[in-house]
């Protein structure tokens, strides 16, 4: 028995920062949506192992990473392939999506989903989700979304990786406004309007340790984004465009300015099967 499963990006398209619990632990209010890009694991029988292939393994240890963590808590043992398609420490959760993909995996194979996956990490329970939804508290709040327009993304690396605990120590103020109340439903122009009124409230120390942020930002609305806008705690930022086309020529003519970024025209990934 082979299970394959895909860990979508994870894009924080509002990040607002609302407090902070006395345990350190800092509580979010959040807009988080999945792209078509992302990481691919594989599963099999076997005693635990972990195996990392692709375009940003170099560096990756196998012993240290969220995967076997996750399969330590399902509590079943498998050889684990993750072939990493996503730049590390880039604000797209991917350690949390992957551990997320094994979580699912491992739930094909017969073994139970833990009770309390954000143990593991914040990002973690509404990765296991996959569908779009609004993320409160630490993580473990979870309500859907209203259906949600396509999106057409464009979504850029500047190959800089980032520090979450450096980048949430530079915050000036951790008890800011949550979200707007949402809307019943949401076309683009809708969403786009609604997202205005939001911030990504890690994104000023982020370009405080990263100031490639801010020139991602720029290339994006010069080339005529919707909305540009940092995901999570960066480096890597996102736009909106309106069609498909506006969103490829964008990484093309980003991608020919800027060849050591790592940049990707995609949209959002197909939710996940119901049960």
């Amino acid at each position: 028995m082979v299970m394959t499963e895909f860990a979508p990006a994870k894009l924080n398209l509002a990040l607002h920062v609302t407090g902070q619990r006395a345990d350190g632990y800092h509580l979010l209010d959040s807009l988080v949506v999945f792209a078509a890009a992302g990481d691919q694991l594989r599963l099999e029988p076997g005693p635990l192992s972990l195996g990392i292939d692709g375009p940003f393994a170099a560096g990756l240890l196998p012993d240290e990473n969220l995967c076997l963590d996750a399969a330590r808590l399902a509590g079943m043992e498998a050889r684990i392939t993750l072939t990493k398609n996503l730049p590390v420490a880039s604000g797209l959760g991917g350690g949390s999506a992957d551990a997320a993909a094994v979580l699912r995996g491992l739930a094909r194979m017969g073994a139970p989903l833990p009770a309390a996956p954000e143990g593991l990490g914040a990002d973690v329970p509404v990765c296991l989700a996959g569908r779009p939804a609004r993320m409160r508290g630490v993580g473990e709040q979870i309500s859907p979304l209203p259906e949600l327009p396509d999106l057409h993304l464009v979504l850029i690396n500047p190959r800089q990786p980032v520090s979450t605990p450096e980048v949430f120590r530079g915050l000036a103020r951790k008890d800011n406004p949550p979200l707007p109340d949402l809307p019943g439903r949401f076309d683009l122009a809708g969403l786009i309007g609604y997202l205005a009124l939001c911030r990504n409230d890690l994104e000023e120390p982020a370009m405080a340790l990263c100031p490639a942020i801010a020139k991602v930002l720029r290339a994006l609305e010069d080339e005529g984004a919707l909305l540009a806008r940092m995901s999570g705690s960066g480096a890597s930022c996102f736009g909106i465009f309106d069609s498909a086309r506006a969103g490829g020529l964008a990484a093309y003519r980003i991608g020919a300015s800027y060849e050591d970024w790592w940049i990707t025209a995609t949209g959002l990934a197909p939710e996940p099967a119901a049960g």
